[in-house]
C-alpha cells in the first residue's frame, strides 16, 4: 500500500497494487453521502455542474423527477477527466485564497472542458463576460444548453472560454505552453494538468526538460499535475500502469521532485489541497534562495502525480459492466440513456448523488459554503489577466532600420551581404532595448549559429540553468535565446509567451519547420476563433523565420530539401496567415519590422543566410514591401512609362510586354534576373517585364486574402493576357492555389521545387527541378508569341549550355564561376 509523507512522496508499496485491489471491491459511494468541509462541497458542486452540462438541457437542478425530455438529444463530451480537473482546480483555489497567489491554469486534457466551465460558472467568471450565464438556475440552464450546441461551446476548451490560453484539442502541447506562459513573469504560477494519455506523446516527453531553461530569478514557475486515471478511450495508459516507484524514478531523472497523491481510496480527502500547498512552498523556497543570490545548482521543482479513478463519481456498475474506474467512463458513461431504462435510472441516481439541494438555493444560486471556496476579483483563476494576454501586451520596442541597412547606392547587385547576419544586428539591438521589460525571446532548435543569427548573443545568453561540465559558450540562466532540439517545445514555449502578452521569434531550418505542422493547425484555429470572441484582445503574431532553405543544401542533401511549410500555412484561414519571401537583406529588415509589430496572425518569413547580391536600398525596400510585389524596371526592357519610351520593333501585347518574368524568393530572384539578362542580350527588342513578389499572399484576389492586391494593381504588374513565367521558392501548387480567382490564371507558368533532389551544388539542384536561369529562359521563349523563327534555336542553345554546366559540375564538384560570379549588367 502507498503511504504519503508530509510532502506527498510515496513511502512504500506501489499504486499498481492498490489499483488492482480497487477493482475487486465495490467503490465507496461516500461522494454521495457526505458534504465534508473545506473544498469538498465545492468539488461536489463542480462535478455536478459538469455532469449536468454533458447530459441535461432542462431541469438542471433536479427540482422535479428526471424525464427523457430533459436530456440533450445527443450526449457529447468527456466525463472521464472532469473529476481530476476539479480536484486540481479546487486545490488551486485554496492556495489562492490562502496565499494570494497569481495562478494561471493550462489544461492539457481539453475535452474535460465541462469541468473548467463548471468552475468558471461557480466563481462567477462566466457571468463577468456574459450575464446570460449568471449563477442562477437560468444561467446554468443556458450554460448547459450552449455546451456542444451549434455556435456554442465545443466539447473541448476554446478561445471563448475565459482564462484559457491553450485549447487541448490535440494532445501533447500543454506543458511546453505552460512554461512559455511562466517565462519572464516572476510572480506567476502556471499550473498545468497533463492527462496520462497526453503524457504518452513525444512533445510532452520533451517538455519535461523545460525546468532546465527556467530561471527562478526572472521567471515564474510551472506546477505540473500529471493526472493518472488509468485509461484512454479504450485501453490503459502507459503511465497509469506504472508503479509509484517507477513514476518517482522517472520524474526524478527528469529533474523533478514528484509528489504522488493517491485519491483512489478516499476521494473526499484533502490530500490534493495539501500537496498543492506543499509544492507551492517548495517553489517559493527555490525562488527565494535564487533571488537572494543562493542559486541552486540543480533545482528540483515540485510536480504532482494525481492518481484517481477514471470518471470518479460515475455509476460503479450498470448492465453488468464496470464504469467508474474503467475506460467506459472516458466519454459518456451511460451512452444509451435515451432507450435503456436501467441506464436512465442510473443517470438520475448519479446526478442526485451530488445532492444539489444542499448546494444551490431556490433560485439556483450556489450557497455561501460553496462559494466560500472561490477566490475573488482577478485572483479568480478564470479572471487572471494573463488569460487574455492581448490586454497585457505592449508594442515591441523596435529599433530604427537605417543604421543596419545595406548600402546599394552603386546599383542593384553590386553589394553583397548575408540577409540573416544583417538581421541579427538589428535583433541584437531589439534584445538590448527590451532588457528592462523582458518581453522578447527567440526560440530555436539549436540552429541560431547555423542560421547566422548568433550575433544576438552579444546582447543575451542562451538560457540554461543547470551546470554544464562540457565546454560551452554563451550560456546564461536569464538568457532570452532558448535552444532545444525539439521544434514542438519551441513552438509551445512561444505560444505560451505570446498568449500571455509578450513577443518572440522562431527561426529554424526550412525543411524541419513541418515538424510542427499539426501545432500550427491548432494555433491557426485558435487565432481564427479568437478573432470572433468580442472580449479577446489580439496577441502578438507568431513569426517563423525559415532559413537554411532547400536550394542551398550542398552537404545535407535531399533530406533537407523541403519547402512544404508554406503550403501548410496557405491552407489556413487567410485572415490569420501571411507568407513573405524577402529577396535581400533590406527587404528582410522591412519585413521583420512589420511582422514583429503585428498581432493576431501566423507569419512565415523565408530568407537566405549566405552572402548574396543585394538589390534594393532601404527606401526602395519599404515601397516594395508595402506593395507586396513590384516591377523591377532596371531589369526589364522595352517598357513604356516612367520615362521609358518602350521598344516598338516587336509585336505589342495589351500592356507593352511580351512576357513577364516573375520571382518569389531569394534564389529564384537571382535566377530570374540572370534569365532576363540572357534574353535581353540574345533576343534584341524583346519587351520583358521583371516582377518580384515579396508578399506571396498579394497574388491572391483581395476577396480571398487581406493582402491580395487590387485587380488594377495586379493587371499593372502582370497584364491582362501576357504570359507569365513565375519562379517560386517552393512547390508550384502553392502559387496556383493563390492565383485561383484571378482572370486568365492559365497564362501563369509557375516553376518551383518538384521533389527532385540529392546532395549536389545549388545550380545542379535548380536545373534538376527545371528552375535554373537557363530553364526559365527556355520556358519564357516557349511563350513569347510571334517569334518562333528565332526562339526555337535560342532555346536549344540555352538547354545545351545548361547540360554543359551540369557535366562540368560532376567533373569538378562545384558550381562554375560563370554561375557563382554572375552579376547584373546595365
Amino acid at each position: 500500500m502507498v503511504r504519503e509523507g508530509t510532502d506527498g512522496t510515496p513511502q512504500d508499496g506501489t499504486a499498481r497494487d492498490r489499483t488492482v485491489r480497487d477493482r475487486d471491491r465495490a467503490p465507496d459511494r461516500s461522494v454521495a453521502e457526505r458534504a465534508g468541509n473545506g473544498t469538498v462541497a465545492y468539488r461536489r458542486a463542480a462535478d455536478y455542474v459538469a455532469a449536468v452540462m454533458i447530459h441535461l438541457r432542462d431541469n438542471v437542478l433536479l427540482r422535479e423527477p428526471l424525464r427523457r425530455e430533459h436530456l440533450k438529444p445527443r450526449l457529447l463530451g468527456h466525463w472521464g477527466s472532469c473529476p481530476g480537473i476539479t480536484l486540481t482546480y479546487a486545490a488551486l483555489n485554496a492556495l489562492v485564497k490562502e496565499r494570494d497567489t497569481d495562478v494561471l491554469l493550462v489544461t492539457g486534457p481539453g475535452h474535460g472542458a465541462p469541468a473548467n466551465h463548471a468552475h468558471l460558472w461557480l466563481e462567477g467568471t462566466h457571468a463577468e463576460y456574459d450575464p446570460a450565464l449568471a449563477r442562477t438556475a437560468d444561467g446554468l440552464t443556458e450554460l448547459a444548453r450552449r455546451y456542444c450546441a451549434p455556435d456554442g461551446f465545443p466539447s473541448h476548451l476554446s478561445p471563448a472560454v475565459p482564462g484559457t490560453v491553450h485549447e487541448g484539442g490535440e494532445l501533447g502541447y500543454a506543458l511546453s505552453t505552460a512554461f512559455g506562459a511562466a517565462l519572464d513573469a516572476p510572480d506567476r504560477l502556471v499550473a498545468c494538468v497533463v492527462g496520462d494519455g497526453e503524457a504518452e506523446t513525444g512533445p510532452t516527453a520533451a517538455a519535461w526538460h523545460a525546468t532546465k531553461f527556467l530561471d527562478p530569478v526572472t521567471s515564474g514557475a510551472v506546477l505540473p499535475v500529471l493526472h493518472l486515471n488509468g485509461y484512454k478511450i479504450s485501453s490503459p495508459t502507459i503511465f497509469g500502469t506504472m508503479s509509484a516507484d517507477e513514476l518517482t524514478s522517472l520524474f526524478r531523472g527528469y529533474g523533478w521532485a514528484p509528489r504522488i497523491v493517491d485519491m483512489t481510496e478516499d476521494p473526499l480527502s484533502e490530500r490534493m489541497t495539501h500537496a498543492v500547498r506543499d509544492a507551492h512552498a517548495a517553489i517559493a523556497d527555490i525562488q527565494r534562495r535564487a533571488r537572494g543570490g543562493e542559486v541552486p545548482e540543480r533545482p528540483a521543482w515540485p510536480m504532482i502525480v494525481l492518481r484517481s479513478p477514471k470518471g470518479l463519481g460515475a455509476p460503479a456498475e450498470v448492465g453488468g459492466k464496470r464504469i467508474e474506474g474503467t475506460f467506459r467512463a472516458h466519454q459518456i458513461p451511460l451512452p444509451a440513456v435515451h432507450e435503456d431504462d436501467e441506464q436512465f435510472a442510473a443517470l438520475e441516481a448519479w446526478l442526485r448523488s451530488y445532492r444539489p439541494e444542499e448546494l444551490f438555493d431556490a433560485d439556483g444560486r450556489p450557497l455561501p459554503h460553496v462559494l466560500a471556496a472561490c477566490p475573488e476579483g482577478e485572483r479568480r483563476i478564470g479572471m487572471n489577466p494573463a488569460g487574455n494576454g492581448g490586454r497585457l501586451r505592449r508594442p515591441l520596442d523596435l529599433p530604427p532600420l537605417e543604421p543596419y541597412a545595406v548600402d546599394v547606392t552603386e546599383g542593384p547587385g553590386t553589394a553583397s551581404a548575408s540577409p540573416t547576419r544583417v538581421l541579427a544586428e538589428w535583433l541584437t539591438e531589439t534584445v538590448r532595448r527590451t532588457e528592462a521589460r523582458r518581453d522578447f525571446r527567440i526560440v530555436s532548435p539549436d540552429e541560431l549559429a547555423s542560421n547566422k543569427l548568433d550575433g544576438v548573443l552579444a546582447a543575451t545568453g542562451r538560457a540554461y540553468t543547470w551546470p554544464v561540465g562540457l565546454y560551452a559558450e554563451g550560456l546564461a540562466p536569464d538568457g532570452r535565446v532558448m535552444e532545444v532540439l525539439s521544434e514542438h517545445t519551441c513552438q509551445g514555449w512561444l505560444q505560451g509567451y505570446l498568449q500571455t502578452g509578450r513577443h518572440g521569434l522562431f527561426p529554424t531550418y526550412e525543411a524541419f519547420a513541418s515538424v510542427v505542422d499539426s501545432m500550427v493547425n491548432q494555433y491557426a484555429k485558435w487565432l481564427k476563433t479568437s478573432g470572433e470572441v468580442p472580449w479577446r484582445t489580439p496577441v502578438s503574431s507568431l513569426t517563423y523565420l525559415l532559413t537554411s532553405e532547400g536550394w542551398r543544401q550542398e552537404h545535407n542533401g535531399y533530406s533537407h530539401q523541403g519547402p512544404g511549410f508554406i503550403d501548410n500555412l496557405l491552407t489556413k484561414r487567410r485572415t490569420v496567415t501571411g507568407v513573405y519571401l524577402p529577396p535581400d537583406a533590406n527587404t528582410l529588415l522591412v519585413t521583420m519590422e512589420r511582422v514583429l509589430a503585428d498581432t493576431g496572425r501566423i507569419n512565415l518569413v523565408v530568407a537566405g543566410k549566405h552572402p548574396a547580391a543585394q538589390w534594393l536600398g532601404l527606401e526602395e525596400a519599404r515601397r516594395h514591401c508595402a506593395a507586396g510585389a513590384s516591377v523591377w524596371r532596371w531589369a526589364s526592357t522595352g517598357l513604356r512609362g516612367a520615362g521609358e519610351e518602350g521598344n516598338r520593333d516587336g509585336p505589342e501585347s495589351d500592356d507593352g510586354a511580351e512576357v513577364v518574368l516573375a520571382c518569389a524568393g531569394g534564389i529564384p530572384t537571382v535566377e530570374t534576373l540572370a534569365a532576363a539578362q540572357m534574353l535581353r542580350r540574345d533576343l534584341p527588342g524583346v519587351r520583358l517585364r521583371v516582377v518580384n513578389v515579396v508578399d506571396l499572399c498579394s497574388l491572391a484576389p483581395p476577396g480571398r486574402h487581406p493582402h491580395g492586391m487590387a485587380d488594377a494593381d495586379f493587371e499593372e504588374l502582370f497584364g491582362r493576357d501576357t504570359p507569365v513565367v513565375l519562379d517560386f521558392h517552393g512547390y508550384p501548387s502553392a502559387v496556383h492555389q493563390l492565383l485561383h480567382g484571378r482572370p486568365n490564371p492559365d497564362r501563369f507558368h509557375v516553376r518551383g521545387y518538384v521533389e527532385e533532389g540529392t546532395t549536389t551544388t545549388p545550380y545542379d539542384l535548380l536545373a534538376a527541378n527545371g528552375v535554373s536561369r537557363h530553364d526559365l529562359a527556355v520556358t519564357a521563349l516557349a511563350h513569347v508569341r510571334h517569334r518562333a523563327s528565332v526562339t526555337g534555336d535560342l532555346a536549344a542553345s540555352y538547354a545545351r549550355e545548361r547540360d554543359r554546366l551540369r557535366r562540368e559540375i560532376r567533373r569538378t564538384g562545384v558550381d562554375p564561376e560563370e554561375v557563382t560570379g554572375w552579376r547584373p549588367q546595365g
